[in-house]
């Protein structure tokens, strides 16, 4: 990667996972776009950052603005084929990371729910039994505590907001999710007993609790398996560090 492509992604707080002559994936913070946004038009998405600095190049797997996490882009059209081929075919696998409000009754779980566009012009999705595509994710809880929990999550098909909806669909939607769930910043003074604040308490996640932690995939090229990961960003940690501290479920409950 040369020096200017590598400051302009830093500038972001955009990190370099992986790259060479066919691929590039990276581990993009929270509110930084995959892609240039439909309405607003900001520069500063790392498509088009990709593209003024590399030319052409397409993207494989992408995540909502306030989503964490590993984004991927092929370097050429053969990589790409490659890529969407393995993605149809249910190759390629990916791991995410959630912090939920409310707790999945089963420790593990598999969310059948077809969803569809919730109006024609709309930027979110529902479930539609009736008209919906396929969506299909699987979870496996890995530690509750009161009123919240944290979730692995293991999507199989590729459909816009599956995990956000699909979570809200069984009652724990991601926490802070504006569009899906109740959108309210989450705060120590939440979880922590007779906390007292030092001037304005600042929130310790204010954006949808998810983070797209790992992928495995088949090299375009070679066809060795390729396995990925990005670390959570402070937010989640931080969050996760107090509700271990002060959310725990209690020994009677």
């Amino acid at each position: 990667m040369h020096r200017k492509l590598k400051w302009r992604l830093e500038t972001t707080g955009t990190k370099t996972v992986y790259e060479d002559n066919h691929l590039l994936v990276l581990n993009k913070p929270a509110r930084v776009l995959a892609l240039p946004d439909r309405s607003r038009h900001e520069p500063n998405n790392l498509y088009t950052i990709l593209c003024e600095e590399l030319g052409k190049v397409y993207v494989v797997h992408g995540v909502d603005k306030d989503t964490s996490g590993l984004v991927v882009y092929a370097k050429t059209v053969q990589a790409h084929t490659s890529m969407i081929k393995q993605c149809e075919q249910r190759m390629v696998e990916k791991v995410y990371f959630g912090i939920v409000v409310g707790v999945p009754p089963p420790d593990v779980g598999r969310i059948v729910a077809p969803l569809l566009q919730s109006s024609k012009y709309a930027a979110t999705v529902k479930v539609s039994n009736r008209a919906g595509q396929e969506a299909v994710t699987e979870y496996r809880v890995l530690e509750r505590f009161n009123r919240y929990a944290f979730l692995e999550l293991r999507p199989r098909t590729e459909r816009m907001h599956q995990l956000r909806v699909h979570l809200q669909s069984i009652g724990a939607p991601l926490l802070a999710d504006l569009a899906y769930g109740d959108g309210k910043p989450f705060f120590l003074s939440h979880i922590k007993p007779g906390y007292k604040a030092f001037g304005v308490e600042l929130p310790l996640l204010d954006r949808a609790a998810l983070h797209a932690f790992a992928i495995s995939f088949d090299d375009p090229e070679k066809g060795e398996r390729i396995n990925l990961s990005a670390e959570m960003p402070k937010d989640m940690t931080s969050t996760l560090n107090y509700l271990r501290k002060f959310g725990q479920v209690s020994a009677e409950g």
